[in-house]
């Protein structure tokens, strides 16, 4: 299968190109840098577009299968259109060129009813002041993208992680319809649940929540790395 993956570049978009094309599938990796992914592996085509520029978007997702969307954005005080202007560009390119399959990166804090089970601190602490606080306009975006997605008549799959952390491995993880229940998802799970969910299509026109049950990150470290060390 021919897949473009949008944010190739970033901390998940890594993990799936690289699992992508282990599995065999040839990849589009589309970014603004591209010299940030090394060239010359077999499978791989590297694509240089802003993915809210739409005409670049449209070369990018010509002649693939599926498009797989890990693109971020940070957190800031001001309005964020990052996940709604992509998700415009890229549903837009998919439809003029007839490609059908979505799937793109999202969020359980999406999911207005997502509250772990047992995660009293996450539930009462941290979430109430990083995600629904120090993250509302980054999150506000991603409720528009999810808008704007489904909207269409694409075969689109909404992938809702919890707290992202790096970890170098597939693990065991869990899905589930809309949200699954727990307080965080390993980028190499999350990208492993993407590339299965496209050849299993469970989760079809629906949201896919993404967990990680074997490993857990080390809070102090994950701050660091999520939060400060990014600004």
């Amino acid at each position: 299968m021919r897949i473009a993956v949008f944010g190739a570049n970033g901390p998940t978009g890594r993990h799936l190109t690289d699992q992508a094309l282990a599995a065999g599938h040839d990849v589009v990796a589309v970014t603004r840098r591209p010299g940030s992914l090394p060239s010359g592996r077999p499978g791989l085509t590297v694509a240089v577009a802003d993915a809210t520029d739409p005409a670049a978007v449209a070369d990018a997702v010509a002649g693939t299968d599926a498009v797989l969307s890990a693109l971020g954005a940070r957190f800031s005080k001001e309005t964020v259109t990052t996940y709604s202007a992509s998700a415009t560009a890229i549903t837009g390119a998919m439809a003029r060129h007839g490609v059908t399959r979505l799937l793109a990166v999202s969020s359980s804090i999406a999911d207005p009813d997502w509250r772990p089970t047992g995660a009293h601190f996450f539930n009462h602490v941290l979430d109430p002041l990083v995600n629904r606080r120090l993250g509302r306009t980054l999150h506000e975006d991603i409720r528009r993208m999810e808008d704007v997605i489904r909207r269409t008549d694409l075969d689109w799959t909404l992938v809702r992680p919890s707290g992202l952390f790096e970890h170098p491995d597939v693990t065991d993880y869990r899905t589930a319809g809309t949200s699954a229940d727990g307080v965080f998802t390993a980028r190499s799970d999350l990208a492993a649940s993407m590339l299965r969910e496209l050849e299993e299509r469970r989760y079809v026109r629906m949201a896919m929540g993404v967990i990680t049950t074997a490993v857990k990150p080390n809070i102090a470290k994950l701050i660091w790395q999520e939060g400060v060390k990014k600004k």
